[in-house]
């Protein structure tokens, strides 16, 4: 039976050297400003509210691993809506503006209009609504993309990494239609939940004979399509170097058919590389943490399904936040938490790749638990 295995590190642990939490400074109160070791501050959050998927993409979640056996949380261990909720309003608290759920398959989750509708409640320190946006294969949108929007939802990003049926089943590895994701992008749309964003993960030799065919399907739509570098994220999936499709050369196979201006990004940390087409019609994002690492502005924190913090997407370790939350700490005790975490954070990842030969040897979290 396959064991998950996830390093955890209590709070207390996430110190300078030589320090143990009697030495730790008194909490100071969140100012709506933090800022890590690198001086990176913290504005978005992923909360991931479910460990489970109904898709097995071979990315991600391949079956071989994540069989019948696997043993995925009880629901005793996720954090409730009020507890995520609690925890998020202390991120918003020290900066965070922005609000990512994902999963898993953040729709598989139960009741998710709920949260999404306590989250949109939320406010800054200075008053102003939270971005809240949420990340989904797309096979339940089309049922659920009005109460989302009615619920707070601000806007959705799809993932869909084929459009020919046949390739899309076979990623996809449970036969679902590619069809019933394209009818949930338009319920998105119709429902007010844009502008959508589609993510298209391009791996070479699997689907990178599509991105042509992906670029001319959503041009001159509402939708903004953009290419994720096939990243080594988790231990499972196999990745090899030489299976990553370098986001220049997904530019470069665009330019030559629809001509492609280079963008301006829309704010600084954002992770695509925006380019407009010539002609006006719209434009794509090329993401690139593989070939070009964009460690230096990220500002993402990731919370677990079951209450860790993670402070990078390729981290091995999670810091537990839920026994604050479970055993009788206050509020000051959570945001010192989140405070001393960010302020220690170093991550850069994606930088030092090249440098660690034995990167790949190296046991990461899993991106069906993180969220991406």
């Amino acid at each position: 039976m396959n064991k998950r295995v996830i390093p955890i590190v209590d709070y207390r642990q996430a110190m300078p050297p030589g320090m143990d939490a009697g030495m730790l400074p008194a909490p100071a109160e969140p100012t709506g400003f933090l800022g890590d070791a690198l001086g990176r501050p913290l504005h978005d959050l992923r909360i991931s509210v479910t460990d489970r998927c109904n898709f097995r993409c071979v990315y991600c979640m391949p079956k071989d691993v994540f069989d019948k056996q696997y043993q995925f949380l009880p629901h005793s261990a996720l954090l409730t809506f009020e507890e995520i909720t609690r925890v998020a309003r202390q991120f918003v608290a020290h900066g965070v503006h922005k609000i990512r759920l994902t999963g898993g398959e953040p729709l598989l989750r139960k009741n998710i209009e709920r949260l999404v509708e306590m989250l949109a409640a939320l406010r800054t320190p200075d008053g102003r609504e939270v971005d809240l946006t949420l990340t989904t294969n797309g096979t339940l949108l089309k049922q659920k993309a009005q109460a989302l929007k009615e619920a707070g939802l601000k806007r959705v990003t799809v993932s869909l990494d084929s459009l020919d049926d046949q390739n899309f089943r076979r990623m996809n590895d449970v036969d679902f239609p590619v069809a019933r994701v394209l009818e949930g992008i338009e319920a998105a749309h119709a429902a007010g939940l844009g502008p959508i964003k589609i993510n298209m993960v391009v791996k070479q030799g699997l689907n990178d004979h599509e991105i042509l065919p992906m670029a001319r399907r959503f041009k001159g739509t509402p939708y903004i399509l953009r290419f994720i570098e096939y990243m080594d994220v988790g231990s499972s999936n196999g990745w090899r170097m030489d299976q990553v499709v370098p986001s220049r050369e997904v530019v470069r196979r665009i330019a030559a058919e629809l001509p492609l201006v280079e963008a301006d990004p829309n704010y600084t940390g954002e992770t695509a590389e925006r380019w407009r087409y010539a002609d006006g019609s719209g434009e794509i994002g090329v993401i690139s943490s593989v070939t070009h690492a964009f460690c230096q502005d990220c500002s993402r924190a990731r919370l677990s399904t079951e209450g860790r913090v993670y402070t990078c997407l390729f981290a091995s370790e999670g810091h537990d936040l839920r026994g604050i939350v479970r055993n009788g700490g206050s509020d000051a005790e959570l945001a010192g938490a989140i405070a001393r975490l960010w302020n220690q954070r170093g991550d850069r990842y994606s930088e030092l790749r090249s440098e660690q030969q034995n990167a790949r040897a190296l046991r990461k979290v899993e991106m069906s638990y993180i969220g991406g």
